[in-house]
């Protein structure tokens, strides 16, 4: 059987709107992610490495702005024949699949936490919103075996069937809200190619539907308001708390029980990292973001973390969409590689290919300026520096800092060709188009 696809961008552009001109941030960026595989994005600072991994995410902030090209997702069987193209989803979708589906570990763990927020109120956000079924339906089961324990007729023995009761009720609401939404996604996904009046005006009531979509949760939501009732969901916080612990000592992170009632600035960085690891994780999403999630870090606790993403790709998650500037830990973690430089994808290929036969100039400079053992002489450099992209280069983006510039990669964008198979370089040296030496 073939490799599956998992994730692809296609001929993504987006630009950031600011008072200076417009910043053309992405010029058609295409990246497919397997299922099955460590996929490294690699650049210098400004490439548009997170530009990218947020345009997936759909996270990208004011005044960025997603301006065309498709985001596609197979996320599962039935999605396997053409995937959801979510750029055209609303926001509400997204949020679905974030941090259930797709998650992402943030290159800052100090901007990523909320400093007024303790460990376990941030952990635990991702197990309330993507399965609180889950987590009702433990504390109803760990609640019949205490009452069939228990003495009846006690007056705690009343107030547990009481708070089975209300969780019962909140479990059928969740279920009804599961399946109303389940409903008008398959249909939103059976209508996404139909492009008629009638299929755009009933995508745009599924999409409003979606939106304004709440668990009727109707006595329950009653009883949260009474001080008496409301105690029924301290059953259901020490069910979601469990989890917060035990995901904690699976990361590695010791003590955990004191450990979520810490608050960021308690924390090492190596720590803070970890802790922005297990929100990522708390779901076992399918596709993992690591977004340089060992930089600002000393080198033995750059280590643990890579050691780590190692091993959870191993046991829990799918796919790991690598982000770093760190051609070592490309060659450590990854299988396939892109190249990136200004915004343009300069090369794709294997590891070990690209290491070995790098094509494009720019990753023949990138990997000449990495430092061997045996170094004697002066380290090799990329002369000049990623330009301005509110007013980017013409033609190839790396054609001014290029030692083999050629009159045409002035002019025109090179095309994206196969080389050979499976490594794909941007460059007009393998084009077949001469347009002599500049």
């Amino acid at each position: 059987m073939g490799t599956l696809t998992l994730a692809e961008t296609q001929d993504l552009h987006t630009n950031f709107y600011t008072f200076e001109g417009v910043v053309r941030a992405l010029n058609g960026v295409n990246v497919v992610v397997q299922q099955g595989e460590t996929y490294g994005l690699v650049g210098e600072s400004g490439c548009g490495k997170s530009v990218t991994v947020r345009s997936m995410m759909r996270i990208v902030q004011a005044p960025g702005r997603i301006d065309s090209g498709r985001i596609v997702l197979f996320l599962n069987d039935q999605e396997r024949a053409r995937g959801i193209e979510i750029v055209q989803r609303t926001e509400t979708y997204m949020e679905s699949i974030r941090g259930s589906d797709i998650s992402m570990i943030f290159q800052e763990p100090g901007a990523a936490l909320n400093p007024v927020l303790s460990v376990l109120e941030q952990v635990k956000e991702s197990y309330q919103f993507h399965r609180m079924e889950q987590m009702i339906e433990e504390t109803l089961a760990a609640m019949d075996a205490e009452r069939s324990r228990r003495r009846r007729g006690s007056l705690r023995g009343a107030g547990a069937v009481i708070q089975a009761a209300l969780l019962r009720k909140e479990l059928a609401a969740t279920r009804r809200f599961d399946e109303r939404v389940r409903r008008i996604d398959n249909e939103l996904y059976q209508l996404e190619t139909s492009s008629d009046t009638r299929s755009e005006e009933r995508k745009a009531d599924l999409n409003r539907s979606r939106d304004h979509a709440r668990p009727r949760t109707g006595i329950v939501a009653v009883a949260r308001r009474i001080p008496f009732l409301r105690r029924y969901r301290r059953r259901l916080d020490a069910t979601v708390r469990a989890h917060v612990v035990e995901l904690l000592r699976t990361l590695g992170i010791p003590n955990p029980e004191n450990i979520v009632q810490r608050y960021p600035h308690e924390l090492s960085g190596g720590m803070a990292q970890r802790i922005v690891i297990a929100i990522a994780l708390a779901c076992h999403p399918t596709l993992l973001i690591a977004d340089e999630p060992t930089s600002n870090l000393d080198v033995t606790i750059q280590a643990q973390i890579v050691e780590l993403i190692k091993e959870l790709k191993r046991t829990i998650i799918s796919s790991v969409l690598f982000i770093t500037h760190d051609l070592g830990l490309v060659a450590e973690v990854c299988d396939r590689v892109t190249v990136m430089y200004a915004g343009d994808v300069s090369e794709t290929a294997t590891v070990r290919e690209l290491f070995r036969n790098p094509l494009h100039p720019y990753a023949v400079g990138l990997l000449a300026s990495v430092p061997k053992a045996e170094q004697a002489e002066e380290l090799a450099m990329i002369p000049g520096a990623v330009p301005n992209l509110i007013a980017p280069p013409t033609g190839c983006r790396f054609h001014p800092r290029c030692p083999r510039r050629m009159d045409i990669c002035v002019r025109e964008k090179p095309d994206t060709v196969e080389h050979t198979p499976g490594h794909w370089v941007a460059c007009h040296l393998y084009t077949g188009k001469d347009g002599g030496h500049a």
